[in-house]
């Protein structure tokens, strides 16, 4: 059962930190990635981060989910702080679970599943669904716009708190016009952008903002880190990361093999980037930059690829409950067990191995050569 209220969540005992690590709260940038219905796993990483009064938060940059769980967050805290942002959560991602398929212009129920595992791609409605989307385009199927999210969003999001909270947020979309990625922020931010940040084009209309179509930003940035480096005093980082970046598995059903290549596609402007980071990283610890201009900055990151494995790109339209709190109890135990490890790490070094995450094993052996 989704947990609606603060109180209703169970006191967590607070790691001891790192001996000599100071008790001053400690300033980390967000990037948050998007995923539709597993956004539910950053969730509960944010609530687990909240309960830690050691750790502050410098800005927030977020795409498609990651940019709703980034607003509603903005939103709790400039209401009431951390455990306004935690109420806050809670609240509209209960909302997501009663409002049926946010994620999907169909309903998709798990009472017609064939198996428990909160997978859709077994169940005949999706592989319909997946035909049907690709021979009709948004415009045809939905000529009215109708978009669900809207309504959520609207409930949830206080548009001015977004410009106004303490913590700054950066929300990605892509421009269909130029496929270059926009970062909205400050006064540009609103239901709009959120929507925009979320579109996936074969499943909703171009969102249009001044005039230019926008859709989802994980085509360009999921999540963009540039702002982060650009925009933010802080040198940590903490990735939150719900896409695979690996599956073992070689797909062979159609449907399988569409999801996939969505995967890779949402991984491939954040794969980029840390590679860059880390290679500016180096350069400026062997002094071969000028460390005036250039960052060496602090990656971490937090994920659960063994606990996310068993639910597949399908799962992603899944808004049932008992889901959601799956999710949110991963993401949980994911950034505790991150934070008892790592806690004090943060603002003396990273604890993210860009290399061994983001290059592959043959890229790792040719640099080791």
């Amino acid at each position: 059962m989704l947990q609606p209220e603060d109180d209703d969540v169970p006191a967590q005992a607070e790691p001891k930190p790192a001996r000599g690590a100071s008790h001053e709260p400690r300033a980390i940038d967000l990037a948050l990635q998007g995923g539709g219905s597993h956004g539910a796993f950053t969730w509960g990483v944010l609530e687990r981060l909240l309960e830690d009064e050691t750790i502050d938060y410098s800005a927030i940059s977020g795409t498609s989910a990651g940019a709703l769980n980034a607003a509603v967050f903005a939103t709790g805290w400039h209401r009431g702080g951390r455990q306004g942002a935690r109420i806050a959560l809670a609240d509209f991602w209960r909302d997501v679970s009663v409002s049926g398929q946010i994620f999907s212009p169909f309903s998709l129920t798990q009472a017609h599943a064939v198996s428990d595992n909160f997978n859709f791609d077994r169940l005949p409605s999706y592989q319909w669904l997946n035909s049907f989307l690709r021979a009709f385009s948004p415009y045809e199927f939905n000529p009215l716009n109708l978009n669900p999210l809207r309504d959520v969003a609207r409930r949830h999001v206080d548009e001015a708190a977004l410009r106004d909270c303490s913590v700054p947020i950066f929300v990605t979309a892509t421009s269909v016009n130029s496929g270059q990625a926009r970062v909205f922020t400050g006064k540009e931010l609103s239901i709009d952008a959120l929507l925009a940040s979320a579109c996936l084009p074969f499943i909703f209309q171009a969102v249009e903002i001044e005039g230019e179509p926008y859709w989802d930003g994980g085509y360009t940035g999921n999540p963009a880190i540039y702002p982060l480096i650009y925009r933010s005093d802080a040198l940590d980082i903490l990735l939150v990361k719900i896409n695979p970046l690996q599956r073992d598995s070689k797909p062979t059903r159609s449907v399988e093999i569409i999801d996939r290549l969505s995967e890779i596609t949402f991984n491939a402007s954040l794969v980029a980037e840390m590679r860059a980071i880390a290679f500016v990283s180096r350069l400026v610890r062997e002094g071969k930059l000028d460390p005036g201009r250039y960052k060496d900055l602090r990656l971490h990151m937090v994920a659960d690829d063994d606990g996310l494995a068993p639910y597949n790109a399908s799962s992603k339209f899944n808004t049932d409950p008992s889901f959601l709190e799956e999710l949110r109890s991963l993401g949980h135990k994911a950034a505790d067990k991150w934070l008892k490890k790592h806690r004090g790490d943060i603002g003396v070094r990273a604890t993210l191995d860009v290399e061994k995450t983001f290059l592959s094993k043959m890229e790792r052996q040719r640099k080791g050569a």
